[in-house]
């Protein structure tokens, strides 16, 4: 089979263009994780500050057992929202990468597919039978895609649902813990 030109070309700008989709999605999702740590930078070096002046101000130990369980409590409920928030990101990243390889994945079976089409209108008598079992193969690897897909998004649903109850069990036991 043979290959124009205008086709090879095609073909490096859809590789450009998926490369640039790919980057565009890692620099988005490496410029969140910066702004958020940033974030919690700036809010742990506000919190120490802030901490140091209230533990220069305790007077006796029941204020000092007070304070670390407010530190405690408020260390966790960070510390979950920092979690959260890096989970998010991962989880729209991921999401993104998997729909740009579902894209390109579709796309070239599309091509795939048109090049066999056009393969059979050329080819010797008996060749059918090859061009068939190319076919058949494109169709059971898009079926195993699909499943891996829906297996996936499953498994992603459940460590989703695992890690809200991880975070709101950890809330719950420094607040009994508390009490």
């Amino acid at each position: 089979m043979f290959i124009a030109p205008e086709q090879f070309a095609e073909v490096n700008k859809s590789t450009i263009d998926a490369a640039l989709k790919f980057a565009t999605v890692s620099f988005d999702a490496a410029e969140r994780l910066m702004g958020l740590q940033l974030a919690v930078g700036r809010d742990a070096l506000s919190e120490g500050v802030k901490s140091a002046k209230v533990l220069a101000e305790v007077r006796d130990v029941q204020d000092l057992t007070a304070l670390r369980e407010t530190f405690a409590e408020t260390g966790t409920d960070k510390w979950n929202n920092y979690s959260k928030a890096v989970y998010e990101v991962a989880q729209h990243t991921q999401a993104q990468w998997s729909n740009l390889f579902e894209s390109q994945l579709t796309e070239m079976n599309k091509n795939v597919a048109a090049a066999l089409d056009k393969a059979v209108k050329t080819a010797p008598a008996g060749a059918d039978v090859a061009i068939a079992a190319i076919k058949s193969s494109m169709s059971a690897t898009s079926a195993a895609f699909d499943s891996m897909t829906k297996a996936a998004k499953q498994v992603a649903s459940y460590a989703d649902a695992n890690v809200k109850a991880a975070t709101s069990a950890t809330n719950a036991a420094v607040k009994s813990a508390k009490k």
